[in-house]
């Protein structure tokens, strides 16, 4: 019975804030039906980041913990920066991660109307008022966060004369800019949201959905928390830049004849170092051209860490570790990219891939010979296989794995040392050949023939080990070295802009890579380790059968990088 309760503790001390509420919710009946009802409310203006990973898997995930449900509702009130384009990668994103809201797919465009009738209704109350103020004329009025704000000389205009404006508005009698539906709340207000915020503005724009059937839109502030409240959302889960609206989300539910009063909760969002989350910026690395859209794989976006070839579980994985919390910090760039590395070290196959070719030739290996190895498929999941890699008199090795000259510490190939080539033979490198410049084209060894599968009879170790790919029956590949977008951990944080910090090398294009002949059975969605050079995937976009390409998605963590350093090569 003790350990019972121990355990029992131990899960609650687990608990995040969030869950703690919930819990606490329906422990004490407050929660409708016992049902758990959150949603994800992104606005189709752009594509999805990985800062709205962490949202997605907050509301969806404790949808399923607590058997509710998760709605997808699109915030699609700004029309002139919205794009059915935006929805459907928004969809794609959900599904990828492994989340599905089933029926309940909202916008709060469903709602235009019942929103309509609740702006009239606030007229009416006297609640709310048609204002002609201009821009700069609104941020005069409003004060500031030490000064209370001042009445609009239209504040107190007759409820008729409000009510005649605004359906003139609905009918498209003005001009964008010309007048705004306000709340009649407190100018004075401490908190400068709650000091008449606007209600409607007049936008003609095209909607995606309901075309030009509106002239006027609701704000974000009066149509989310009545949106939440129509759909008997239990707990509204938001990032902490929305904690000063709360007063004005409180509000809005509060309104006569709003049944159901949702509670807003908020959490820190997700911020790493590196990376810009900022929809506005994205879209401006788009439209210079710096990355090639959207799904970009030096992208921050949804789309882009999926062609770079980032699995869900990975992401899950790293938005877990990060946590729930309701203080702001910054994550490190380099936990996301060690949540890739686990995730895809236990999934990726293994294939030998040359990414700078040099030739060898095994002058005591029969010419037009060709025989096969065995490879494993990924040696840290049981039964899963082999494939057969053929090797013959010409090979090629990395550039990088051989010197004339060899530094200190050096145990790869150089004249008169022997290595491994990895599942084959110990070779012995005897001579070079150069063109003209200078420039080592090919490397004569000779091989032991009783060392074949990587060990002789005398049992001798030697300390270097090679991957190889054939001459005759390699193929020829393009690979994407992807890094980083940016040199500096905060972009644009000592220049003020982030242009600044471009990284010059975030993408190296190698046309001439040289791959075991199993590549070509690679699909899109495939991960794929290639040996000593990193993780890489099919490209979603650009690869053919003519003309594969693969995108390397992260590094290894490598010991022979690290040497490479310490010895300055």
């Amino acid at each position: 019975m003790e350990e019972l309760q121990t355990e029992e503790l131990k899960e609650k001390v687990s608990l995040n804030f969030i869950e703690r509420i919930i819990e606490d919710d329906l422990a004490n009946g407050r929660v409708p039906d016992n049902t758990i009802v959150t949603r994800f409310p992104p606005e189709p203006n752009g594509y999805l980041h990985i800062g709205h990973i962490k949202s997605i898997c907050i509301n969806f995930g404790l949808a399923q913990k607590y058997g509710g449900r998760c709605h997808l509702r699109l915030d699609d009130t700004n029309p002139a920066k919205e794009d059915m384009e935006y929805i459907d990668s928004i969809k794609e994103d959900i599904h990828w991660l492994g989340f599905d809201w089933g029926q309940y797919e909202y916008y709060a465009s469903d709602y235009y109307q019942q929103l309509y009738e609740i702006a009239l209704r606030l007229i009416k109350e006297g609640k709310a008022y048609v204002d002609s103020l201009t821009a700069e004329e609104l941020k005069e009025y409003r004060g500031t966060l030490t000064e209370p704000g001042k009445n609009s000389p239209d504040r107190d205009r007759s409820i008729e004369e409000n009510l005649r404006l605004f359906e003139e508005m609905r009918l498209g009698k003005h001009s964008e800019g010309k007048y705004i539906l306000r709340a009649k709340i407190d100018m004075a207000s401490p908190n400068i949201n709650m000091r008449d915020p606007a209600l409607y503005r007049i936008k003609y724009a095209t909607h995606p959905r309901t075309g030009d059937k509106w002239c006027i839109y609701p704000m974000y502030d009066f149509t989310h928390p009545i949106s939440d409240a129509i759909e008997g959302i239990t707990h509204s889960l938001c990032t902490l830049e929305f904690e000063d609206h709360r007063p004005a989300y409180d509000w809005a539910t509060e309104i006569d004849g709003i049944d159901h009063a949702p509670h807003q909760y908020e959490f820190a969002r997700l911020n790493i170092n590196y990376l810009l989350m900022s929809k506005r910026r994205l879209l401006n690395l788009v439209n210079l051209k710096i990355v090639t859209g959207w799904d970009d794989p030096r992208m921050p976006t949804v789309s882009g860490i999926r062609r770079r070839g980032y699995s869900p579980e990975s992401m899950k994985d790293f938005v877990s570790r990060v946590g729930v919390a309701k203080v702001e910090s910054v994550v490190d760039y380099s936990l996301m990219e060690f949540c890739v590395r686990e995730d895809l070290n236990k999934r990726a196959e293994r294939l030998m891939v040359v990414l700078d070719p040099l030739k060898i030739i095994i002058d005591n290996y029969s010419e037009g010979t060709i025989e096969y190895f065995e490879g494993e498929n990924n040696p840290e999941q049981e039964n899963s296989g082999t494939h057969k890699i053929p090797f013959g008199r010409e090979l090629y090795i990395e550039r990088e794995d051989f010197m004339e000259v060899p530094a200190k510490g050096y145990h790869r190939l150089y004249p008169g040392n022997e290595i491994r080539l990895k599942y084959a033979y110990y070779i012995t490198a005897n001579s070079v050949v150069k063109d003209a410049e200078g420039n080592i084209t090919e490397v004569h060894c000779t091989y032991d023939k009783e060392s074949r599968g990587g060990t002789t009879p005398d049992l001798r170790k030697v300390k270097g080990t090679s991957h190889w790919v054939s001459a005759t029956e390699g193929v020829t590949i393009e690979a994407r070295l992807y890094d980083k977008l940016f040199n500096t951990e905060y972009p644009g944080g000592e220049t003020g802009n982030y242009l600044d910090d471009l990284n010059p090398d975030s993408l190296k294009v190698i046309t001439n890579a040289i791959a075991e002949p199993e590549i070509l059975k690679a699909k899109v969605g495939d991960y794929l380790q290639f040996i000593r050079n990193g993780y890489f995937c099919v490209d979603s976009k650009d690869s053919t059968s003519e003309h594969p390409v693969f995108n390397r998605t992260v590094t290894l963590k490598d010991s022979w990088a690290k040497m490479k350093k310490k010895m300055g090569i």
